[in-house]
This record gives C-alpha cells, sequence and structure tokens, in this order.
C-alpha cells in the first residue's frame, strides 16, 4: 500500500480485554504502514470500530459511534471488524457511512483491504466462514493504559447455550509459549508495570499451540514461566473458569513474585438446573470448593463473580438460590449480566421467556449485593497496608489507583504518581465508596 501523505487512523473499541489488546495490534499494522493514529474524537481519514456482541445495544451502540466519527469527518472511511462484525457482516455494512467490514480472521489484514480511502456507495464485506478462523494470532495492548492486556488463547470449545462466542472467534487455540513470553518481556521493557492475560478461555490454554488440538502446555505451565520474566511487576489473571481453575494454580499465585491476588471466576447462575440448562461444565459445588481453596491460600485475594439473570426457565425460586448462594459466599463483587437473547444459540429457542421488567428486578437486586460484597470487602482491608499501581487519569481532581488485591483507592491528582508503585496504609472509605490511604514508601517509579 502507497501513500502520499500522511494520513490519519482513530479507533473505536467496544467489549472486552481482548478486544482492547487486538485494537492495540492492528494499530501498530497501521502506524506500520506509514498511518499517524490520533483519538476517535479527532479528525481522521480512516475510523475503525471494534465491535462486540456481548452487549445488548450492539446494533444500536454502532449506529451511535459510526453517526459520531462521519460528524467529525463526513468524508471519512469507516470499518467495522470484531465479533458483531463476524456474525452480522451485512447487518454492519448496511448501516449509512460504513464502507468497509471484517470478519475473524480479515481483521488482522486491514491494511491490504484498503487500497483508497474513497467512499463506497455500499459498504464491502470481507467475512470468512468462521471453520476457517483456526490459526492464532498474537496480540496486546500498550499506550492505552497503565496495564496491558496480553491475549494468550482466542475462540472457544464450550458450547455454552446462551454464547455466540465460538460461532464469532472459532474453535480454542493458544499463542506458543515462546511468544508469550516475548511479548510479555516486549511490554515490560516499555515500563509498564503490570500486564493482565486474556483471552476468550483463558483457562484452556495450550489447546492448539502449533496448530493441533493437543495440550502442548497447560494454564499452568503459562503461569510458572510468567512469573521469572525479569521486569514485570505485576500480572494479573483476567475471567478463568472454575472447571478450569486448578488448585495448584491457586497455590502457584498465592506464592508467587508477580501474580497478584485477584480472581474473576464466571458463575452465571447459583442454580444447579440453570447451570444445566446453560450447558456450564460444573455445578455450583465445585464453585463454593473454587472460593474456599482461595481463601485458604490467600484470606485477602479478591474474588469477581460473572452472573446472568433471567435466562430461559429461571423462576423465582431459581433466582431466590442465586441471589442466596452469592450472598452466602465470600466474595468481592459481581458483574451483573441481564439475558438477552442471541440469534442462533439453543437459549433463544427455549421456553419459559423471563419477562424483561423481571429480568430488570433481578439484575437491580444482584448489583445492590454486589454494592454490599464490595463494601464489606473494602472494609476486611482497612489498616491493611497494600501496594498500590497508580492510573494515569485526571479525575475530577483526583488520581486512582489499585492494589494488588484490586482494592480501588483515590488521592488529590498528583501527575508524579502515574505508572508508580506504592506501600500504602488503608485508612478509610470516602464517601463515594473509595478508599483513602497513607503513603508507606515508593517502590518503583
Amino acid at each position: 500500500m502507497v501513500m502520499k501523505t500522511k494520513k490519519k487512523v482513530a479507533f473505536y473499541t467496544l467489549g472486552c480485554k481482548l478486544n482492547f489488546s487486538e485494537t492495540s495490534t492492528i494499530a501498530r499494522s497501521f502506524e506500520a504502514e506509514g498511518f499517524d493514529r490520533v483519538d476517535f474524537e479527532d479528525v481522521a481519514d480512516i475510523y475503525v470500530i471494534n465491535t462486540c456482541s456481548v452487549t445488548d445495544n450492539a446494533d444500536k451502540q454502532f449506529k451511535q459511534i459510526v453517526r459520531k466519527s462521519q460528524n467529525s469527518n463526513p468524508d471519512a472511511f469507516v470499518a467495522a471488524i470484531g465479533c458483531y462484525a463476524q456474525l452480522k457482516p451485512e447487518e454492519l455494512a448496511a448501516v449509512d457511512g460504513v464502507d468497509l467490514v471484517l470478519g475473524a480472521t480479515e481483521k488482522f489484514k486491514i491494511t491490504d483491504y484498503i487500497n483508497d480511502l474513497s467512499k463506497n456507495e455500499f459498504g464491502e464485506v470481507h467475512s470468512c466462514e468462521i471453520e476457517d478462523a483456526d490459526f492464532y494470532v498474537g496480540s496486546y495492548s500498550i499506550g492505552d493504559r497503565t496495564r496491558a492486556f496480553l491475549k494468550v488463547q482466542d475462540g472457544c470449545d464450550y458450547k455454552c447455550t446462551y454464547c455466540t462466542i465460538p460461532l464469532a472467534r472459532g474453535i480454542s487455540r493458544s499463542d506458543t509459549m515462546e511468544n508469550v513470553l516475548k511479548n510479555a518481556r516486549d511490554i515490560s521493557a516499555q515500563n509498564i508495570k503490570e500486564i493482565v492475560l486474556t483471552g476468550v478461555n483463558i483457562g484452556d490454554y495450550g489447546k492448539g499451540e502449533f496448530g493441533n488440538k493437543r495440550h502442548e502446555h497447560t494454564f499452568l505451565d503459562l503461569v510458572k514461566e510468567l512469573d521469572k520474566v525479569e521486569g514485570i511487576e505485576r500480572l494479573r489473571i483476567s475471567s478463568i473458569e472454575p472447571n478450569l481453575l486448578k488448585n495448584e494454580t491457586i497455590e502457584l499465585v498465592s506464592q508467587s513474585r508477580a501474580f497478584v491476588p485477584h480472581f474473576h471466576i464466571p458463575l452465571q447462575s447459583g442454580s444447579n438446573d440453570i447451570l444445566k440448562k446453560m450447558k456450564r461444565r460444573y455445578m455450583s459445588e465445585l464453585y463454593v470448593d473454587r472460593v474456599a481453596k482461595i481463601r485458604e491460600v490467600m484470606p485477602h485475594a479478591c474474588i469477581g463473580v460473572d452472573v446472568i439473570v433471567g435466562f430461559p426457565g429461571e423462576t423465582d425460586a431459581h433466582f431466590l438460590e442465586t441471589y442466596n448462594f452469592l450472598n452466602a459466599l465470600d466474595i468481592s463483587y459481581l458483574h451483573v449480566f441481564t439475558y438477552s437473547e442471541r440469534d442462533n444459540t439453543e437459549a433463544a429457542a427455549m421456553e419459559g421467556v423471563v419477562p424483561k421488567n423481571i429480568r430488570a428486578k433481578r439484575s437491580k437486586m444482584l448489583r445492590g449485593l454486589s454494592a454490599k460484597k464490595r463494601r464489606a470487602f473494602y472494609e476486611s482491608q482497612i489498616g491493611a497496608t497494600r501496594t498500590v499501581l497508580f492510573e494515569g487519569e485526571n479525575k475530577e481532581g483526583y488520581i486512582h489507583g489499585f492494589t494488588e488485591n484490586y482494592v480501588k483507592v483515590k488521592t488529590p491528582w498528583n501527575p508524579e504518581l502515574v505508572n508508580t508503585l506504592h506501600e500504602v496504609t488503608l485508612t478509610k472509605i470516602d464517601e463515594d465508596g473509595l478508599v483513602r490511604f497513607e503513603f508507606v514508601k515508593e517502590l518503583v517509579g
């Protein structure tokens, strides 16, 4: 691709940490072709929107973002990539202003599809059959945040009845151990203090590492090797399935140099009846065991939980079972998702549809429980000495940061604190629910 003048490209990312890591990698491919990367709010020659299929109003969100780009520059070229682009390419291509839609494998070669930046009369679609998404493309994010998201795995072989991710991202496959360690070293060389491991189903790491379905390595092997990489101050595991979070991994994290005591473990329902309907690969008893094991070796660990309300067939009794299960569990916060129907999933055809007003009521109850759990967790940490990594944003005169066990803290804005690690003593919970502290000492500048 030849360009006479330097063009500007801007990105908008919807959805998960995995999308952020891939956007960052795709952005670097544009920079290598001579583009300047600018903020999405700026005037650009091309706007790339990385879409998500998980949000209920993905279609509405996408149209708003396209409109925003066209308001900035009506002549700009607009490309859509990501999960929603793979699942419903024609739908996105029909949105006014969209010029190009790329599927799961094509998105990593986006610069090959852009010969000139003239607006198209109709959106052009290049989307593979999802069965063809059987190779791995490594990604990591840098430059956007204090921490980096490092992709180690993609796709999923699970068949949860509510989920479109296997249709959007294909089979489970992994980066090679060698490449993950190289990327981790590259990130650490850029003075980034924290790396978050991400993927669709990271506990399945090792499957498809060299293009076959065998596990060459396990997630435990990966954790062991990453813990040895010098220069990384913190490593954080993002969401990991309870059936794939082994005792050995929990014990290793508890004794680790760099891995922090924070786990995010999807539950989805506290009712075994609903878990079976969802085709999850565990029952609630195993989840209790995972939490108990973490608490045994890391009493101060932060444990986050994903839960879905309003799944087809979820009666009041099933919901109360979930509510009481979570209320009794020693966890730290919830991410609550209101079930929404997805095309081409088993759940969309199930009987026992829960009315939307009931779904909303149940969601509100669990969000209230989450606030209570988070407050109790924060209160349990008052008086403790922890390490804080400060973020880079000035929010209304305050700088925020997170302890290793994911307690969010605040102090008056000081640019010298950005991207530094400090040992602090947690002192009190503020009126906004964040924690104040006293400095003990600076650890890493």
